[in-house]
């Protein structure tokens, strides 16, 4: 009996397979439009078993992990369409996934790079890109936050601070009180302390101190020793601003007597008196070119000075005659007022007026573009890279990311000490103006003076 029941069933078995393929012939024969019919009357028909049956296989036929199953090359290829937060949702979905999308190193740097991040592309290791972008964008929204930055203060002059310098960590400050210190910014400690006369602009090195006075000179001081080693003397106002450079042996500076001297460094004496300015000389800024044009070639040494309407531009080298190479200004009507300070990089000049911010080619003296922000008037330069500008006015500190011309960031100010000229406002660390990295946004950001004689500081945050 058993027997006959196991061949019955198989019989019905071959049937049922005759009957399948039959129908399967049909079913290949008919419309999309047929088909989908077909399907659905077969579902109006079906039980539990069955559905559920139908939508098991489903979800194995029609979810493909397509990540898994492409090549790399084609992944990499796909993961380039996504946003970066999108990619790390996709991080989340499996332990694969998040292999493979953090192996492409591209992504990873074209996010960091979208952020204002600085890349170095011999870096191939994608995690490490990876986690270069996880930090980058902590740090973009603690600047969107406005929470990037800390401050600190600086105490121990007893008279105006109207002089201020910055490098490499170290801030000297020259006041009134006939005094010039070195700051340790870190740690907020005095390093060295002399006697001066009333500073009004300051540079310094290792070694040695350069001053401009009130007192219408410019002197050098040894910090070791606080000894005078040379005072130069001959403007009949004011000295403003000063620079130097020791390859050259020359010294520059700018006076309220409308002129720029060169002088000498090591000896002192006065090369050459440079006119043409009708307004006090605020700025002077010694630099090497970096571009070529007619009027000059990549090394050639660059003086720039700058008075309230024009800036001057003079060809500098070991011989003492120069004559003006060009003049550049906002307004030939003299409507419009340049701010004191200037940025030149050897490639551009870019300066602040009531109007916005005005870059110049430096090969061709063309103004390239001018940025303005209608919202804050009066916007005054601080410092100005590749990707970010440095500004602030009355009341902010502001970050503009120049390829958006839009303000990213602000940092609340103290009521300050205002000073027509604006010599005691200073930009720090000026590095990632040329884009982040993760390492150069430490130290100093701002510095200003303030009515009680202190150093108001503005430092970047450390990272969370």
């Amino acid at each position: 009996c058993a027997t006959g029941k196991f061949f019955h069933n198989l019989m019905e078995r071959k049937d049922f397979e005759t009957w399948l393929d039959n129908i399967s012939v049909t079913f290949l024969s008919l419309t999309d439009l047929q088909k989908n019919e077909t399907l659905d009357h077969l579902i109006s028909l079906s039980g539990a078993v069955q559905l559920r049956h139908l939508s098991n296989n489903l979800e194995t036929l029609l979810k493909r992990d397509f990540l898994k199953l492409l090549p790399l090359e084609l992944s990499f290829y796909l993961l380039k369409w996504l946003d970066p937060q999108t990619l790390l949702t996709c991080c989340l979905v499996s332990k694969q996934w998040n292999k493979v999308i953090s192996a492409c190193t591209e992504v990873w740097q074209t996010a960091c790079k979208n952020l204002g991040w600085q890349i170095d592309d011999s870096v191939q290791d994608a995690l490490h890109w990876k986690k270069v972008y996880l930090k980058a964008i902590l740090r973009m929204k603690q600047l969107e936050d406005h929470e990037a930055f800390e401050t600190s203060s600086l105490i121990g002059h007893s008279a105006r601070v109207y002089a201020l310098y910055y490098k490499d960590g170290l801030l000297c400050t020259g006041s009134d009180d006939l005094s010039a210190k070195l700051w340790d910014v870190s740690t907020g400690q005095c390093v060295y302390g002399i006697q001066t006369h009333t500073c009004a602009a300051v540079k310094f090195d290792e070694q040695k101190l350069v001053t401009g006075s009130f007192d219408n000179t410019v002197a050098c001081w040894e910090w070791s020793s606080g000894a005078r080693t040379q005072h130069f003397r001959g403007h009949t106002g004011a000295v403003f601003s000063v620079d130097y450079n020791d390859e050259l042996d020359i010294l520059v500076s700018g006076s309220a007597d409308f002129t720029v001297k060169v002088w000498a460094l090591s000896a002192g004496t006065c090369l050459n008196t440079l006119t043409g300015h009708t307004e006090w000389v605020t700025k002077v800024v010694l630099q090497k070119c970096k571009v070529k044009s007619l009027l000059h070639s990549p090394g050639d040494y660059i003086l720039l000075s700058a008075d309230k309407y024009e800036i001057k531009i003079w060809p500098i080298g070991r011989e003492i005659n120069c004559k003006c190479l060009k003049t550049l200004s906002v307004s030939e009507d003299r409507s419009i007022c340049l701010q004191p300070r200037l940025h030149f990089d050897g490639k551009y000049i870019v300066c602040s007026s009531a109007l916005g911010l005005y870059q110049w080619d430096f090969a061709s003296y063309d103004i390239l573009r001018v940025i303005k922000t209608p919202e804050i008037a009066n916007l005054a330069l601080l410092g100005f890279g590749d990707i970010f500008a440095l500004l602030f006015d009355n009341r902010y500190l502001y970050i503009m990311d120049l390829r958006t011309e839009s303000l990213i960031s602000r940092w609340p100010l103290p009521e300050y000490r205002k000073s027509k000229r604006g010599s005691s406002f200073l930009a720090g660390e000026a590095s990632w103006l040329n884009g982040l990295d993760g390492h150069n946004d430490t130290g100093l950001v701002f510095a200003t003076s303030m009515p009680d004689h202190s150093i108001h500081l503005v430092l970047w945050k450390e990272h969370g």
